[in-house]
């Protein structure tokens, strides 16, 4: 157990990320849930925007609620949504309290949106002053926007997306340790790239900066493998050779989701497709990425004109057009 940032929660650094919870039943979820309780895992993140994951996590978390410290998130960005959204998530999740709600996937650009008056930051605070919510967070996939919530002092916690291919936090994960901000790592497994989950997970709490690392997981034995690694988190020279391989390998095809592609001239979101790519392909979460991704609207992959422009500004060279026609045809089918 760590405390988790200056909240006085005390957690196990492997905790649990509710997404999979979509693709499984109600008495699945129950034995999930039996096995964290087991494994001494008691932090777990899910999210309004993972359909059926709060509910299932609610009934499955019926008379031993105080057992666990229960995160979840929104993405609505005005005052009435996300007053809204806090509510639906009490009811769903059968609590009168959650211990941590997060700002889901705030964007760089709309950051210093959020304060205001009628912005979701608002009704965050007034429901933390009402004992609805102990402790307020967010999560992105732009290392702008940590960077700035971190210095701002506004959020107690920061979720980003770390694993052994994806390290461009590391320096704002140290600097927010520092500071008592509580470090959560999403995408531990790069959204099922990295097969070797045992490694995957080791390679995380190798870092003593990061709290809490969220693998999702869907099944007892996934959560026995990954909950195993605490007692034995020292990378061994064999290790570090394993991690070597796999920044070698996936270096040349993964997005980082870094955003320096960004702006497209054409409108594409192209991290965001790459994501939803995996969400379907590694994931198994076919329909929800499939509906995900046609709410793009002209941010879809179909919409590149192949201009190479993004390619000039990828840090790690990636074939960026290559990669969309891939999108294209996985998500257009």
């Amino acid at each position: 157990m760590r405390e988790f940032g200056k909240t006085g929660m005390q957690i196990k650094r492997v905790g649990f990320g509710g997404i999979p919870i979509q693709r499984i039943s109600q008495e699945e979820t129950n034995k999930v849930i039996d096995e964290l309780e087991k494994c001494g895992v008691n932090f777990i993140d899910t999210a309004r925007g993972y359909t059926v994951s709060e509910e299932y996590l609610g009934n499955a978390l019926k008379g031993r609620r105080e057992k666990f410290y229960i995160a979840t998130k929104s993405m609505s960005r005005d005052y009435e949504s996300m007053k809204k959204d806090i509510e639906i998530s009490l009811k769903n999740l059968q609590t009168d309290y959650i211990d941590l709600y997060q700002m889901h996937n705030v964007k760089p650009a709309e950051y210093d949106s959020i304060f205001g008056e009628d912005k979701a930051y608002r009704a965050l605070v007034e429901a933390k002053e009402a004992g609805k919510i102990k402790h307020i967070g967010i999560t992105s996939h732009g290392l702008e926007t940590v960077e700035k919530a971190v210095e701002s002092g506004k959020f107690e916690s920061i979720q980003f997306p770390y694993n052994i291919v994806e390290n461009q936090a590391d320096e704002i994960f140290q600097k927010a340790h520092k500071k008592g901000v509580g470090t959560i790592t999403m995408k531990p497994l790069a959204g099922g790239a990295i097969n070797d989950g045992t490694l995957a997970m080791k390679y995380i709490l190798s870092k003593d900066y990061i709290d809490v690392a969220i693998p999702g997981m869907d099944t007892p034995e996934q959560v026995r493998e990954n909950t195993a690694v605490i007692n034995n988190a020292t990378l061994t020279e064999e290790d570090n050779a394993k991690i070597a391989k796999i920044k070698a390998e996936l270096g040349t095809n993964f997005c980082r989701r870094c955003e320096y592609c960004l702006p497209c001239p054409q409108g594409v979101i192209i991290p965001q497709n790459f994501l939803l790519e995996g969400y379907y392909t590694r994931y198994g979460l076919q329909d929800w990425a499939v509906e995900r991704y046609n709410a793009l609207g002209d941010g879809k992959a179909s919409n590149c004109v192949e201009c190479g422009e993004c390619e000039t500004r990828c840090p790690y060279e990636l074939h960026i057009r290559d990669m969309l026609k891939n999108v294209v045809k996985v998500l257009e089918k």
